[in-house]
């Protein structure tokens, strides 16, 4: 079977391997990648980490998935979808035929329609960036160290941790966002003035309610920002945080259904054409688009078992019919071995040094489910908001602002559908049985404990991995994806391995297995 994947970044990579996971022993597929970047894939949830200078670009790189997966080609760009002749062509102009199409080419940032900017031929040369790529976190850092003053635009999630990484590198910063609150999108009112409060703390001035209207400049180089108030701030560096919009581009020139995103069913189908699937930031599934990279892993696993079941339609040369309505929501319990999770697609949380903000499920502004208990601890003082929502003894929601341990705690009971006590206030309070172990020594740490919470990659699995050759925290990453979402367990990780290392000498000196787990 012919299979042609547009798009090489975190959820493409993670679609060729459950794609070659699923695939029967002894079957060998024609996979054929389309990278536009020239970069091997990266983590992109860990790019505000690079400009914070606490991962340099090699750092963040993929495991690599080894030969099984296809033949990836870098630095290439599809340009044309010829549906009927079930071709994709790439700006090199080589043609690649397929019987499955996925589209997983992302999002770009979106620019603002601000007075200025069209007038600055060469943005990042301006001293104004966007932060999409590995190349764009290098550009920030190479101009950081020349700027005094620099500007935010955009206060959610990204902007929180650009800021965050600025003030980290002296630069006096101001956030600017047209919301009543930062990270409004998952943040009520009184948990956004605490974020907001930990912001200034941290050093950075935050600006709500404010929308950029002009940039000036002088000799090519940006020198200010002017807000619709009228006010004007001095800035010598300028990052765009403004959101995101998909790369729908090669999907609506095809004539495929295209809204926002690239519409597709339940299946991860177009309903314009049942060859063709999109999963990641460029699709647009019936529940809508987290923009989070767990929703896009989730994506590619359920592809996986879809492609299986179609290999006979797809081989046959007879059109396969869609397998659900494009308009029924996912069924948590569609694609057999691999039903959905309870929650854990949706868990947002900050990185930056100085802040603790998580939010999941029903939070903010979110719609209440019917029935459920809303429990909220505010301490304004101290810098910290709690909020929990629970139905039928689950955590359906949550938001912690400062909640530390507690946040830990509340993402495990959230992510497990763990059954809460009688009296869930306990839960803001102090840990929820059986949720992760935290110790300072991995020997009393029980094989349970999960590390990995974005991969649910419990010690056990890192020291199997160990046993199975692996050496390092790489080695370890490709057997078993630790630390390749949002980086939080990379000190855990490393720290069971060097455990392993120093308490079992005699597997520390055996060959270490290569990359691909080979």
């Amino acid at each position: 079977m012919r299979v042609v994947v547009v798009g090489h970044g975190m959820v493409g990579h993670r679609v060729l391997d459950e794609l070659a996971a699923h695939r029967p022993a002894g079957d060998v597929d024609d996979v054929v990648v389309l990278g536009a970047e020239q970069a091997e894939p990266y983590n992109r949830v860990l790019l505000s980490e690079v400009v914070a200078g606490r991962y340099a670009p090699s750092s963040i790189r993929l495991p690599a998935l080894g030969e099984r997966c296809g033949r990836i080609l870098t630095g290439r760009r599809a340009v044309h979808l010829d549906r009927a002749a079930r071709l994709v062509v790439d700006d090199a102009g080589q043609s690649h035929p397929y019987d499955a199409l996925i589209l997983a080419t992302g999002a770009s940032a979106r620019v603002p329609d601000v007075e200025g900017l069209a007038d600055l031929p060469l943005l990042a040369d301006a001293g104004v960036h966007v932060l999409r790529g590995v190349d764009d976190a290098v550009g920030i850092l190479a101009q950081v160290h020349d700027a005094r003053r620099a500007t935010v635009v955009g206060g959610g999630v990204l902007g929180l941790e650009i800021a965050l990484a600025l003030v980290g590198h002296g630069l006096a910063t101001t956030l600017v966002h047209g919301g009543d609150t930062v990270m409004d999108r998952q943040l009520g009112p009184a948990a956004g003035a605490a974020a907001a409060g930990a912001l200034e703390t941290a050093g950075v001035r935050v600006r709500t309610g404010a929308r950029p209207t002009a940039v000036g400049h002088r000799d090519g180089r940006v020198t200010s920002l002017t807000l619709a108030d009228g006010s004007q701030l001095l800035t010598d560096l300028v990052v765009l945080a403004a959101g995101t919009q998909p790369d729908v581009d090669l999907a609506r020139a095809a004539g495929l259904p295209v809204s926002r995103g690239i519409v597709v069913g339940a299946d991860l189908a177009s309903p314009g054409d049942p060859r063709v699937f999109a999963v990641g930031d460029c699709a647009q599934p019936p529940q809508g688009s987290t923009g989070l990279v767990a929703q896009g892993w989730e994506q590619a696993r359920r592809l996986a078992v879809v492609i299986e079941r179609r290999r006979a339609a797809l081989t046959s040369g007879e059109p396969p019919v869609a397998e659900s309505d494009p308009t029924d929501p996912i069924d948590p319990a569609d694609g057999g071995e691999l039903p959905l999770p309870a929650g854990g697609t949706d868990v947002v949380r900050v990185k930056g040094a100085g802040i603790d903000v998580v939010s999941m499920g029903v939070s903010g502004g979110t719609h209440r489910p019917d029935g459920a208990r809303r429990l909220a601890l505010a301490d304004p003082d101290g810098g910290r908001y709690l909020e929990l929502v629970v139905l039928d003894r689950r955590v359906v929601g949550a938001t912690c602002v400062g909640g530390g341990r507690v946040a830990s705690d509340l993402v495990a009971a959230y992510t497990r559908g763990t059954l809460v006590p009688a009296d869930p206030a306990q839960l803001l309070l102090r840990p929820v049985a059986g949720a992760a172990v935290t110790t300072d020594s991995p020997l009393r740490m029980p094989d349970s404990a999960t590390l990995c919470r974005c991969n649910s990659v419990t010690k056990g699995q890192v020291v199997a991995a160990w046993r199975d050759g692996a050496r390092s925290v790489g080695d370890v990453a490709a057997c078993t994806r630790a630390t390749t979402g949002c980086g939080g367990c990379a000190d855990a990780v490393g720290g069971v391995v060097e455990w392993l290392r120093e308490s079992d000498p005699e597997q520390a000196s055996a060959p270490a297995r290569d990359a691909a787990g080979v």
